[in-house]
């Protein structure tokens, strides 16, 4: 019924009255309630959508819960002076690749320093047993006789390949690639640790301990003007400076995630 044949007042047909109002209600309403079920469904699509979108963002850039038992000793020697990291928890494998280790410091005469170590790069290339690895060639010590390029720090233990764990049989007498930064995974129980170069507190070539806290002149495994010694790599040039209480803050960023994982004040030991 349309509009124009709306009932003149007075005019009492209940029933012609009833359906005029039925019409106008179904015509009015129908059209309304189809609109708002589609939103309904668009509104449903879109949060299931984005709900599915959000979680798998986030499983991919999820950071690692990381536990470290840290040391870092400066004796003036070389024989005993090191860096390590135990590895005591760590909520999933990962690997060293997608980590960076940063440092900084002052030392208690105000010597400032720090360095940010990553994984090996396509810097060097170097051959052992017909095999191709990458390095970054200012991390380690260089020598005719072997491939002239490591990684600090070295590692050890779970996520480390348990056949190339044994010093001094890596190729001229230095440690596997396998053992480098950015090559092996973080596990529980993975322990990360390097020492400084042997001309390191002591006389070059006499073998005497002798002007602790001090680097010596080159020899033919290390050029100290040149290259950078494992210890160097993780704590920067003029670690040498840090004494025993002086403090060294210790970073891991997880470089997918972008989160820093890992955040300590270390106190350096004697």
């Amino acid at each position: 019924m349309k509009y124009r044949d709306k009932p003149q007042p007075g005019y009492e047909d209940r029933g012609v009255r009833m359906n005029f109002y039925k019409d106008i209600k179904e015509s009015g309403v129908s059209p309304v309630v189809g609109v708002m079920l589609m939103l309904v469904v668009t509104i449903i699509i879109a949060a299931v959508v984005s709900a599915f979108a959000g979680g798998f963002d986030v499983d991919q850039q999820k950071a690692p819960v990381l536990a470290l038992d840290t040391h870092i000793v400066n004796t003036g020697y070389w024989g005993s002076s090191y860096v390590s990291f135990e590895v005591k928890n760590i909520d999933t494998t990962v690997p060293t690749k997608d980590l960076k280790i940063i440092t900084t410091w002052t030392a208690s005469d105000g010597t400032r320093g720090g360095a940010n170590v990553t994984g090996w790069t396509n810097q060097t290339v170097f051959t052992v047993n017909g095999t191709a690895y990458y390095g970054n060639s200012h991390y380690g010590s260089h020598s005719s006789s072997s491939p002239g390029t490591t990684q600090a720090p070295y590692g050890f233990g779970p996520g480390v390949n348990q056949s190339v764990q044994r010093s001094g049989l890596g190729p001229g007498g230095k440690f596997y690639p396998d053992q480098m930064f950015g090559n092996y995974s973080l596990m529980a129980g993975t322990m990360m640790q390097n020492g400084p170069s042997s001309n390191y507190g002591k006389t070059s070539g006499s073998g005497v301990l002798s002007d602790r806290y001090t680097y010596s002149a080159a020899d033919v495994y290390w050029n100290p003007a040149t290259d950078v010694d494992c210890t160097q790599a993780i704590l920067g040039m003029n670690w040498n400076h840090l004494r025993q209480g002086n403090v060294v803050n210790v970073k891991f960023l997880h470089i997918p995630s972008g989160k820093i994982v890992y955040d300590k004040d270390i106190l350096v030991e004697g």
